[in-house]
């Protein structure tokens, strides 16, 4: 084995050798890591990509998260492509409670021809379009996604399906309670008791709700919650609250003859029940972040978004 032994001025130059090798890694490594900030914190931006991509049809994902939803694809569903085909390849994604034209226009904008929607494009639950043929906003909104060659998709039946529905469990992330129960059950036990002015307050901060409708006692405590967001109709809630025996039901819409008044009839009858309705959209757009959240993850070689839709009425 040979020593090698190196006097004191041989010492200093190989350690300013290594220092400067070492600095130059540092300044590398900086700039790689301040170009990565800069591209994930510029989201509106062209999708173009800095990096070769794999290119992906639009049936390609459809297809990858199809494969995660237990026994799908489904015989009979609403998570049909709306406009577009599955042939399409893929230059960026949006994901968002409705394909409005305000959506639309900004995925143009953006260059983003795949629209991931949770809800129907053309009004109405299957979106048939028969009855719309002569109708001048239907024609006007199929002819900007036809020239723009922007595929539309519902994905509706499969995002609620998935082992623990999408939707739900967007929502109660963004309330903050996975603490407080199952995502895959309805009831929430919250530690310690909101009154009900304070979760009301809550829920329009942690879901960016304006207002929102209710029923009860502001000063109640509501331990017991029975989150249903979206419609899930007046039998189901109030089969609800009938056999989960809630503080308060927390729904996104109710028909008003429906549940409001079961509820009513249920505290003249001396229940301390309460009723948040947050509204449709309001409970069922965190599902789209969640699909954002979702191709993030899976094909992260593909730039994706979630616009939110909005709601389409105003407070007054």
């Amino acid at each position: 084995m040979m020593i090698v032994i190196l006097d004191d001025h041989q010492n200093k130059n190989q350690m300013d050798a290594n220092n400067s090798l070492n600095r130059r890694k540092f300044i590398s490594d900086c700039t790689m890591v301040l170009g990565s900030a800069f591209i994930l914190t510029n989201p509106l931006d062209s999708f173009a990509s800095p990096f070769d991509i794999q290119a992906l049809t639009v049936g390609q994902i459809m297809d990858l998260f199809v494969k995660e939803v237990p026994n799908a694809p489904f015989s009979s569903t609403v998570d049909t492509l709306k406009s577009g085909d599955r042939e399409i390849t893929v230059t960026g994604i949006v994901t968002t409670m409705f394909a409005t034209i305000e959506v639309i226009r900004k995925a143009i904008s953006l260059k983003a021809n795949f629209i991931i929607a949770h809800e129907p494009t053309f009004y109405n639950h299957q979106d048939q379009t028969q009855w719309l043929e002569e109708d001048e906003v239907y024609r006007y909104k199929a002819a900007l996604l036809k020239e723009n060659n922007i595929s539309v998709w519902r994905n509706h039946d499969y995002v609620h399906s998935l082992i623990t529905d999408g939707v739900r469990k967007q929502v109660v992330e963004q309330l903050g309670w996975s603490q407080f129960g199952n995502p895959n059950q309805p009831v929430y036990i919250l530690k310690p008791a909101p009154g009900l002015k304070e979760l009301i307050e809550h829920t329009k901060k942690k879901l960016d709700i304006p207002m929102l409708r209710y029923m009860g006692d502001l000063n109640q405590r509501c331990e017991k919650v029975l989150l249903m967001p979206g419609a899930a109709g007046g039998m189901p809630q109030i089969r609800g609250i009938r056999n989960n025996k809630p503080d308060v039901l927390v729904c996104g819409e109710v028909a008003e003859w429906e549940t409001a008044e079961y509820v009513r009839d249920a505290r003249a009858k001396g229940d301390k029940l309460a009723l948040i309705v947050m509204g449709h959209i309001a409970s069922e757009e965190p599902g789209s972040l969640f699909m954002s959240k979702w191709l993030q993850q899976k094909i992260p070689q593909i730039k994706t978004i979630h616009l939110p839709a909005g709601n389409s009425l105003s407070f007054l």
